[in-house]
């Protein structure tokens, strides 16, 4: 399910008080490749709730550059949702997840393998409201950048 994040909270709360455990994960997800289907499969596998953040148009042109996205942030919100591994997509505006993981307060934040739990920009925030950062997905063999690179040539 697509929501905002106020119901994402509110469906976070209802997951905490029956006992299950809550993973965020986050990304562009720009164009869909087996690298991103693995990681979201490995973080479902860490908890009963697994919700994706997806960065907002605007929040990928300031990380990726002016060329990115390709894909629009309604569709690329909407063909993570499609993944049976995801239970929720919240849009996040934000250069980094901060302000999505305060609002969640996850168990875990998930993030992929071109990360190492010390490397990831949120890790002390996530440790601060009683949670962590665990790394999970394949190895680091498949990016959108280089699909782009590839269907460029």
């Amino acid at each position: 399910m697509i929501c905002g994040l106020e119901e994402a909270v509110r469906l976070r709360e209802r997951a905490r008080e029956e006992g299950r455990t809550c993973a965020v994960a986050n990304g562009a997800f720009d164009l869909l490749h087996v690298g991103h289907v693995r990681y979201l499969r490995a973080a479902k596998d860490l908890a009963s709730l697994l919700i994706v953040g997806v960065n907002t148009d605007a929040s990928v042109r300031l990380s990726k550059g002016p060329g990115r996205p390709v894909v629009p942030q309604s569709e690329r919100a909407e063909i993570i949702d499609a993944l049976a591994c995801v239970d929720l997509v919240v849009l996040f505006d934000e250069r980094d997840a901060s302000a999505l993981l305060q609002a969640l307060r996850p168990d875990l934040h998930v993030k992929g393998t071109d990360y190492t739990a010390e490397s990831v920009p949120e890790r002390a925030l996530v440790e601060s409201l009683g949670g962590r950062t665990v790394i999970a997905g394949d190895p680091k063999d498949h990016s959108t950048t280089e699909l782009l690179t590839r269907l460029n040539r």
